[in-house]
Order: structure tokens, then C-alpha cells, then sequence
């Protein structure tokens, strides 16, 4: 049995499903290792023309790849931003007037 292959598009989809969820859950999902898992995301994050060896983006995949990786940090300035809120909410209540 030889190594198993996965096309660039199967390794895009396997890394958006991460989401909420744990590479680990994600990666049972899939039935491959959280550690290729994690690879792949990190070549997607990384940007650096993800999953060599299946070709060129096409300048609309950069574009939708370049808008998903600002969606992900907008969304953790979010949590972050909304944490520090219930932080200083919480604070405020128990203070004196």
C-alpha cells in the first residue's frame, strides 16, 4: 500500500472544516493524521502558494484565499474584542460609584 494522495481542493476543504472544532476532531472526520492536518493548515496560512504540486492558483482562488485568511484574523480580533468587553463589563459592576 502506498502513500495516500490528496488533491489541493480536498486539502482546502479539510482545513475551512476546522472552524470552532479541533484539528484532531476534524482530522478522525477525515480519517488522516492531525499532524498532515495540521501541516496543511499551516501551508495555508502560511500563504506561500498552498499545496505545491497541483498548480498555479488562479488569481480568483488568491483573491478568495487572501479574503478568508483577513476573515479568520477579523474573527479572532473579534473574540478577543469581545472577551475584553466582558472583562471590563464584569469589572464595572462590581466597582463603587
Amino acid at each position: 500500500m502506498g502513500r495516500r494522495r490528496f488533491t489541493r481542493e480536498f486539502k482546502i476543504e479539510a482545513v475551512r472544516r476546522e472552524g470552532d472544532r479541533t484539528i484532531a476532531e476534524v482530522a478522525r472526520e477525515l480519517g488522516v493524521g492531525a499532524g498532515l492536518l495540521g501541516r496543511w493548515k499551516a501551508q495555508f496560512e502560511a500563504d506561500t502558494g498552498a499545496f505545491p504540486g497541483k498548480g498555479r492558483l488562479k488569481e480568483s482562488d488568491e483573491r478568495v484565499r487572501r479574503l478568508e485568511r483577513e476573515n479568520r484574523e477579523l474573527r479572532q480580533e473579534n473574540a478577543f474584542l469581545k472577551k475584553t468587553a466582558s472583562y471590563f463589563a464584569r469589572d464595572d459592576r462590581g466597582g463603587s460609584k
